[in-house]
């Protein structure tokens, strides 16, 4: 175990497991609505925070999870642990927003390169509509960008310095031919396994 170990889910992890990711300085990819939906359990990520253990978030992808919606992914990860752990503070919204920018970036050792707005790094950013009703009054930004906002309240993404997103419309790609190839290739999975399910 090294450095370059990028961990999935680690659910069932013990301390002396913990003890040996945070030792090896490896990353640990935790996917809370994943671990949630095929009731996996559910990760000990406040005692690998507290050992030191690099963690980001994650979606673990459509087939385990139905979204790929890493703001969803903030909120369970902020919210899950506190009832689990009966502690109100035991992932805070700071952490959990953590986990999915400078955690993410850490854990997969890219942080020289990207998860905070430095000097140097790439300009990786998104703007927030915060006038949305969902978001009506704010009182802490970070509590909000952890519980409150939501995929459509995304109003621009820029990627390394490009706007890949502008005023929720896909600048790089056509959003409709997307879903019109992914529609098909889905057809065609489900053909694919029904013929060898007969």
């Amino acid at each position: 175990m090294d450095d370059r170990l990028l961990a999935a889910h680690c659910v069932w992890v013990d301390g002396e497991e913990i003890d040996l990711l945070a030792a090896a300085r490896a990353g640990v990819v935790h996917n809370p609505r994943s671990n949630l939906k095929l009731a996996s359990g559910v990760a000990p990520v406040p005692d690998m925070l507290r050992a030191g253990v690099l963690v980001g978030l994650g979606t673990d992808g459509a087939a385990s999870n139905n979204g790929l919606n890493l703001l969803a992914e903030i909120q369970t990860a902020a919210l899950i642990h506190k009832g689990v752990r009966l502690d109100p503070l035991a992932i805070p919204a700071a952490a959990a927003l953590e986990m999915a920018t400078i955690g993410g970036a850490r854990a997969l050792k890219l942080d020289h390169l990207v998860g905070s707005l430095e000097a140097g790094k790439r300009a990786d950013l998104v703007i927030i509509d915060l006038d949305e009703d969902n978001l009506v009054p704010l009182y802490d930004p970070v509590s909000h960008l952890a519980y409150a906002v939501e995929a459509a309240d995304v109003r621009t993404v820029f990627v390394d310095g490009r706007v890949v997103l502008r005023d929720g419309m896909l600048t790089t790609a056509d959003e409709r031919e997307i879903r019109s190839q992914v529609r098909a290739l889905a057809i065609g999975i489900g053909s694919f396994r029904g013929s060898r399910n007969s």
